[in-house]
């Protein structure tokens, strides 16, 4: 059940990730809002900034900046956090997690949800359609971001 705001910060995450692929990186973004106010957002920087741990989470977390606490907040992702990311969310204590779709890639949700972290699926079917044209146009990119031969 997305909320407004939900619906309002994931498309943020959404237009990230479409921004990214635009720049020819990896189509993952990702925003962190306190409520209804946006604390920042990113995108996977892995190809643009060459950086192999600047995952759509990561950049979104690194623009936040210092917080005094994560506590309230929601971290919105176009695609389900790998295990970097989601070692991340649970180092912060990121309490929620909405994830536009694990139907391209997924398998964290539940190792989230056994931490405490209520995490919401969103199938939303632009984020599904984005990774799905990423993966099969560049695969090889795509296993090189998600550390597979």
């Amino acid at each position: 059940m997305l909320t407004e705001t939900d619906k309002k910060f994931l498309r943020l995450a959404y237009d990230e990730a479409k921004a990214g692929f635009d720049e020819g990186g990896c189509p993952i973004g990702s925003v962190l809002a306190r409520g209804e106010k946006l604390v920042s957002q990113g995108r996977n920087q892995r190809v643009q900034g060459g950086d192999p741990i600047a995952h759509g989470e990561m950049d979104a977390l690194r623009k936040a900046g210092r917080q005094k606490t994560y506590k309230d907040t929601t971290l919105y992702t176009s695609l389900s956090p790998c295990m970097m990311c989601t070692g991340t969310i649970i180092q912060f204590g990121i309490p929620r997690v909405v994830v536009g779709e694990n139907t391209t890639f997924g398998g964290n949700e539940e190792f989230l949800r056994s931490k405490g972290v209520e995490v919401i699926i969103a199938d939303d079917p632009d984020c599904i359609a984005l990774m799905t044209r990423f993966i099969k146009e560049k695969p090889a990119l795509w296993a090189e971001d998600i550390a597979e031969d």
